[in-house]
């Protein structure tokens, strides 16, 4: 009988070909996607004329720099352009399938694979960016790899990996009124620290995991990587097969697929190197304050006092935070002004993340600027059906094409410097979205919230 194994250590085992000596494995790589940003990789393979070992487990999509706004214009800025370009171009010379701007399956690489069927339970799965943690939502490692990676990844379909350290983050109760998981993850990340999980891959587990949607969970998988982690996970269950059935690339053979995939699951008796329990039932709707995604405290609260911090080191980091951020402490960040939102990224661009804006938003308008991208051209149709984006139109807010625009700012979607934006992407470093931006992160319900007041708001004071 082997020993009680959890769910990373089953995915290891299944796609180490070789383990060295000094404990790195090589790893088989189910899926790979690309981007604009993999060009370094390609011409890595072209420098050593070596060509794509396995293009048919290879996916590009264009996402990074694509532009937000109508698709029948050109892209305005030549190099922008030329990225796109050398992505199609480099895709079509190697037999890659793409997903580019005409394509109707177009979106950010993280919200278009899942969607896809692409993404599924026990793959392993890599790209040239951090957030692909996203996919472990669906009991699958995915971790962001560099250019050199993605070059060997794209040469040999493997890749040198050392074995992570098992983390469990176990979540029980019942997530209050208008609590997201945007809130859980932030709320988790404050718990462990922005290195609180560096050298670990988390599974989170617990009732309250139990009871995400699928979109839910891609967020709090998507940020693991903000607290340090490799990946973040979450054991397949029926509501991870009933959301990938009929997909166009789910296993045509699904109930033979369902059946091994209800093994992946942790066995009861396996160990966890730490293990970190919350309450969901005290999660508040959350938001940052600082540089980092831990600095997350329930908007209830005030900005933090440098002052109180005993650690010299914590102390003068907090001062630098707030200097950057431009906030004086003791401040209440509940009407805490801002000068525009944004709502998409990876995180929150799916469909019931903009159900839960337009919700806030609707037969309200906007006191400021604000942006809204979809994930996925699939996602912009599918609320177009439903009116959402006339809903955000007539608050006065801009509707984009999918892409991740003002999330990482590569596209031109930025924020002018010194201004506060209310934003649902995963990061708020300095810098992020843009030259002197000031962001703070939240979940869509409570940047519509933000929108709608101007000002960092309650959502929960808006909304019955």
């Amino acid at each position: 009988m082997s020993a009680p194994r959890t769910l990373l250590d089953k995915l290891w085992d299944s796609h180490a070909i070789l383990t060295r000596d000094d404990g790195a494995s090589l790893l088989w790589i189910d899926r790979h996607f690309v981007h604009e940003g993999s060009f370094h990789a390609f011409g890595m393979l072209d420098h050593a004329h070596r060509p794509v070992h396995r293009p048919d487990l290879t996916v590009g999509v264009a996402d990074h720099y694509v532009p937000s706004h109508a698709r029948t214009r050109p892209i305005a800025d030549p190099e922008v352009a030329g990225m796109v370009a050398q992505l199609q171009a480099n895709t079509v010379r190697h037999g890659i399938r793409l997903f580019g701007l005409d394509d109707a399956r177009q979106g950010i690489v993280h919200v278009a694979g899942p969607e896809q069927g692409l993404t599924l339970p026990g793959l392993t799965i890599v790209c040239g960016d951090s957030h692909t943690s996203t996919h472990g939502a669906f009991g699958a490692l995915g971790f962001g790899i560099g250019a050199s990676e993605v070059a060997h990844v794209l040469a040999t379909q493997t890749l040198w990996q050392r074995r992570p350290r098992n983390l469990r983050v176990v979540l029980n109760g019942a997530l209050g009124v208008h609590v997201a998981a945007k809130d859980l993850i932030l709320a988790i990340i404050a718990r462990l620290g922005a290195g609180g999980a560096v050298g670990h891959v988390i599974e989170y587990a617990g009732t309250a995991i139990r009871a995400l949607e699928m979109e839910a969970r891609m967020t709090v998988c998507n940020m693991s990587i903000e607290a340090g982690a490799r990946a973040g996970m979450v054991a397949p269950d029926d509501t991870t097969f009933q959301w990938l059935a009929g997909r166009p690339f789910a296993p045509a053979d699904f109930d033979a697929a369902i059946a091994a995939w209800r093994t992946l699951p942790s066995d009861a008796e396996a160990r966890f190197d730490r293990e970190v329990t919350l309450d969901a039932a005290a999660i508040a709707p959350t938001v940052t304050w600082g540089t980092s995604p831990e600095t997350a405290v329930p908007v209830t609260a005030s900005v933090p006092d440098p002052a109180a911090e005993p650690d010299a080191a914590r102390r003068a980091r907090i001062g630098e935070q707030l200097d950057y951020m431009g906030l004086t402490p003791g401040t209440k960040l509940d009407g805490l002004t801002v000068d525009r939102v944004f709502i998409g990224s990876c995180t929150n661009a799916r469909l019931p993340d903009l159900r839960a804006a337009a919700a806030v938003l609707r037969g309200r308008r906007a006191a400021v600027p604000g942006l809204v991208v979809p994930g996925s051209v699939p996602v912009k149709r599918a609320a177009e059906a439903e009116g959402l984006d006339r809903i955000f139109r007539d608050a006065g807010l801009i509707w984009g094409e999918p892409g991740c625009s003002m999330c990482v700012g590569t596209n031109g979607d930025t924020v002018p410097r010194g201004e506060r934006c209310a934003a649902t992407s995963n990061r708020n470093f300095q810098g992020r979205q843009g030259p002197g931006a000031r962001t703070h992160l939240m979940s869509p319900a409570m940047a519509a919230a933000a929108a709608v007041r101007g000002a960092i708001t309650d959502v929960r004071r808006l909304m019955p």
